[in-house]
């Protein structure tokens, strides 16, 4: 693991902007939940072999959220949880992002909400950085044309 922050520093510096972060990618508290407390577990475990700490858990965290979601689309339809209680207008911003493909909502909340860099977005999907700027290009502009849509 690389000398910077402990992974204690980064839980509290990163845990609740990565909930918050899943919650926008997923729709789901829970899956939310879930994938940051398997992604620091697995950073516990293999804590001695991870160079860049923060990135990883960023990356790994997304990808469990990405793995649950396809298993429950597999298996049923899913919904936000009906008992968490979130202020407006997230409903509408989380109902704008599921309508996105994958690439481009996990493109979106990372980059624009985490703040995570063109580089760091590529290397979580698997792709170029300029296939991130096409998915954050067509993203965003159904994003856009959804929320409008909805405050009209």
């Amino acid at each position: 693991m690389d000398e910077g922050k402990g992974l204690e520093d980064v839980y509290r510096a990163q845990a609740g902007r990565m909930w918050r972060a899943l919650v926008g990618f997923s729709g789901d508290p829970e899956i939310a939940a879930e994938a940051v407390a398997e992604a620091f577990a697995r950073a516990i475990r293999d804590e001695d072999q991870i160079r860049d700490l923060e990135p990883w858990l960023w990356r790994v965290s997304f990808r469990l959220a990405s793995a649950e979601l396809k298993r429950r689309s597999r298996s049923s339809d899913w919904t936000i949880a009906p008992t968490y209680e979130m202020p407006d207008p997230i409903p509408e911003l989380i109902a704008a992002l599921r309508c996105l493909s994958p690439n481009q909502r996990l493109a979106v909340v990372l980059h624009d909400y985490a703040d995570r860099s063109t580089l760091e977005v590529a290397e979580a999907l698997g792709c170029s950085r300029a296939t991130v700027h096409v998915h954050l290009s067509q993203g965003r502009r159904k994003l856009r044309s959804l929320l409008e849509a909805t405050d009209a």
